[in-house]
């Protein structure tokens, strides 16, 4: 995929899938600005990695919850790297619980994190995109929010949120040429996942048909298309990133 030229903001890109994300997007070609809250370190060793590619590359600390900090720094990002074609939302956290234990606190982390955070940055890069008649959105979300998952009803609910927003946000920019889609992984392997129960792992890994969990790039492969000219008419759809655990 050709994205030379082309500036891309990730959300939660220090970590993880975020971090394979910005890797693969500056392998085709793009620049990219970045975003972290708590791992600057990390975020700053990815940047390195980025500008060793030769692309521009800055790590922004926020948090995406804080719609007018969100504001600025989208501004500021356009400032620094004179346009925006695209936009990641893939920050995000989880805080399990069974419903009736669950704090207020966790949802509204959970919820502040992996909706509103999305709906922040959309509605910072929408009036730039509809101006320049173009732009790329993809949302991560999660196969949990197509089945749900026990404890999981803060998580669940947002990310169930974010493809409501997806298809929302596909119609309202469709006319103005901006592709908004989004990926739906099931269990990735990444660091989050390494204190997990080995028995929980095994039994998301027996749910796929390939009794194999996803990685980190597999994900990433998938966003970049979707940020290419080769998705130009795609739009509004979820793709389920997860060898067929949903099944």
């Amino acid at each position: 995929m050709d994205l030379e030229g082309k500036v891309a903001l990730v959300t939660g890109g220090s970590m993880g899938i975020g971090t394979s994300i910005c890797m693969d997007l500056a392998k085709n070609g793009a620049d990219v600005a970045l975003t972290y809250r708590k791992h600057g370190a990390e975020a700053e060793a990815i940047a390195k990695e980025i500008k060793e590619m030769g692309r521009k590359t800055v790590a922004y600390k926020v948090d995406v919850s804080e719609f007018e900090a969100v504001q600025t720094l989208v501004a500021d990002i356009v400032s620094e790297f004179g346009r925006l074609d695209i936009l990641v939302n893939n920050a995000g956290m989880n805080w399990d619980g069974v419903i009736w234990k669950m704090t207020e606190e966790q949802w509204d982390a959970v919820i502040n994190v992996d909706l509103k955070g999305n709906f922040n940055f959309i509605r910072a890069v929408a009036p730039i995109f509809k101006e320049q008649k173009s732009g790329k959105i993809v949302n991560v979300t999660s196969i949990n929010a197509m089945r749900g998952r026990f404890g999981q009803s803060n998580y669940a609910a947002a990310k169930a949120g974010a493809i409501g927003l997806t298809k929302t946000i596909a119609k309202e920019l469709g006319r103005s040429r901006v592709n908004v889609n989004a990926v739906a992984p099931g269990l990735i392997e990444t660091d989050m996942i390494s204190g997990m129960p080995e028995d929980f792992k095994q039994k998301s890994r027996a749910e796929t048909v390939f009794d194999a969990l996803g990685t980190p790039d597999e994900v990433a492969y998938v966003v970049t298309f979707l940020c290419s000219e080769k998705s130009r008419h795609i739009t509004g759809e979820i793709i389920k990133v997860d060898g067929g655990q949903y099944i």
